[in-house]
């Protein structure tokens, strides 16, 4: 089984492009299943994911939709991520917020556990123990799906890689987002979980993590507030391809994915 995943979508750039060309990609590199970390696809809108965004992406082929920071930047998301279940939000963030942070997805007579989380290091939101979260979460739903993919949004490797390291053997697929830099660490960990610290971004290339680099600059130099805008560039799409074992108890291969468009 094969499972694609794709890093933050960026910008209306980036949603186009990936809505665009998932189908396509999807046949590609003959993924059974697509996931898509979507939360700053609304961003010239007020950042975050609209309700009309998700949509596009799981039209367009995104079987789940996972978030992080930003997942309630835009308050029309809130009644889908109570209504659906292929749109997620961090599973450790508090109880009383909109949506829920894991769903079973059923891929061709298999059942996928899918889990967002969010890091402690460094983000601006309350956040519980992703450790306990996903302790708690994995044993709650034992016996109720056949692998786990996690995407654990969040800004420290040292936290990714812990957390990974701690569910290696628990957790098939493992993959991290938020920084929209891919990294070169694609492998598979000792007791057969699938890693990578971060699958990248969908959005403009050449830029400050899809903005515009001089605005960035200009922001750091003065540390005065400024709108921040995405860089006008050709988009690229960023993500990884974990193929699980013909069982699903381990990953037996990473690839790294990058389409400069």
């Amino acid at each position: 089984m094969k499972i694609l995943c794709f890093g933050d979508v960026v910008a209306q750039s980036g949603l186009d492009a990936l809505c665009k060309n998932l189908h396509l990609l999807k046949k590609e590199f003959s993924a059974d299943a697509v996931i898509v970390n979507g939360e700053n696809a609304s961003m010239g809108q007020g950042n975050g994911l609209s309700a009309a965004d998700a949509e596009a992406l799981l039209a367009a082929g995104a079987d789940v939709i996972t978030g992080g920071n930003h997942s309630f930047r835009q308050k029309s998301l809130y009644g889908m991520l109570d209504d659906r279940n292929d749109l997620l939000r961090p599973a450790n963030l508090h109880g009383s917020c909109p949506g829920k942070g894991y769903t079973v997805l059923p891929v061709n007579g298999v059942n996928l556990l899918v889990v967002n989380l969010i890091g402690r290091v460094d983000t601006d939101l309350p956040a519980s123990c992703p450790f306990e979260t996903l302790d708690r979460i994995l044993k709650d739903m034992e016996g109720q799906y056949d692998a786990a993919a996690v995407d654990f949004h969040a800004e420290a490797t040292s936290e990714k890689l812990a957390l990974a390291h701690y569910f290696d053997g628990r957790v098939q697929i493992f993959f991290g987002t938020h920084t929209h830099v891919p990294t070169a660490d694609a492998q598979i960990l000792p007791k057969g979980c699938g890693y990578i610290t971060d699958l990248g971004m969908c959005g403009p290339s050449c830029s400050a993590l899809g903005l515009r680099p001089d605005i960035i600059a200009r922001k750091l130099i003065t540390g005065l507030p400024c709108r921040f805008e995405p860089a006008a560039t050709p988009p690229v799409l960023q993500g990884a391809l974990f193929t699980l074992s013909p069982f699903l108890s381990s990953c037996t291969k990473v690839e790294r994915i990058e389409k400069k468009l």
